[in-house]
């Protein structure tokens, strides 16, 4: 049986006085990839800052690998929505992906040809090391967020959490990265990925959150992704996505 990686226990978050997650109970196994499902507003990335201690829950608690998140921060990767990165930011490809680093080392502790190593390594995962001199903002949405995948595997982290990496990026990329992701979930790492193209959960994810302020369902995907459980999850939302080609009819 997988070890839990992250115990959330009863969390739920209010933003000015409305409640955007109510009661949830997750244990969420290692050496897994899962897909976060849900209709926008549903709470997906409030869970991720939650369990990244950027949110102080009105009740409930989580556990991240045993641990209160402050004592195992840096054992956690998080790839943040595009619309949260300043493209504009003066810093390389190579700059970027260094700062995976940065949670290993102390104010006095420099960055070393040991970390610059690492950092290749991950630059060569996935397939960009000829852009590691370029500005950040001058890469196309597919080589941008390739990069951040690079930064998170320089972190060598054993959690990582991804927010719609899959946005306005190429299908090579697309490809690349989930490659990538199920290559680390069968090394033992925990992968929560948000996701919205419905017709790709089953090729994408072997585990599914389906959530909606509260959660609707969660486990294996074979059994929960279910047309029934998608149903409660987007209610009124789910004609459209039929039409946008999202869900097979």
């Amino acid at each position: 049986m997988s070890e839990v990686s992250i115990k959330v226990d009863g969390l739920s978050v209010s933003y000015d006085r409305k409640r955007v997650l109510s009661n949830i109970y997750l244990n969420i196994e290692s050496g897994n990839v899962y897909g976060v499902i849900g209709p926008n507003g549903a709470g997906k990335s409030t869970l991720f800052k939650s369990i990244l201690g950027l949110l102080v829950p009105n009740a409930g608690k989580i556990e991240v690998l045993g641990h209160e998140v402050e004592e195992v921060r840096k054992r956690i990767a998080y790839v943040p929505q595009k619309d949260d990165v300043d493209w504009q930011f003066p810093a390389t490809v190579f700059d970027i992906v260094m700062m995976g680093r940065y949670p290993f080392k102390s104010l006095f502790n420099r960055l070393d040809r040991e970390d610059e190593r690492i950092a290749m390594d991950s630059l060569e995962q996935v397939g960009i090391v000829d852009l590691k001199d370029r500005q950040i903002g001058a890469l196309s949405g597919g080589q941008q967020q390739r990069v951040f995948i690079a930064r998170a595997l320089c972190q060598q982290a054993d959690i990582f959490l991804l927010d719609e990496p899959f946005v306005g990026i190429d299908i090579t990329t697309e490809e690349t990265i989930i490659r990538i992701l199920k290559e680390l979930a069968a090394k033992g790492k925990t992968l929560l990925v948000v996701h919205h193209d419905l017709s790709t959960v089953d090729n994408y994810f072997n585990k599914v959150i389906l959530l909606n302020q509260r959660l609707l369902a969660y486990g294996d995907t074979e059994t929960t992704f279910t047309q029934e459980n998608v149903a409660k999850t987007y209610g009124a939302q789910l004609t459209i996505l039929h039409k946008a080609g999202m869900i097979d009819t």
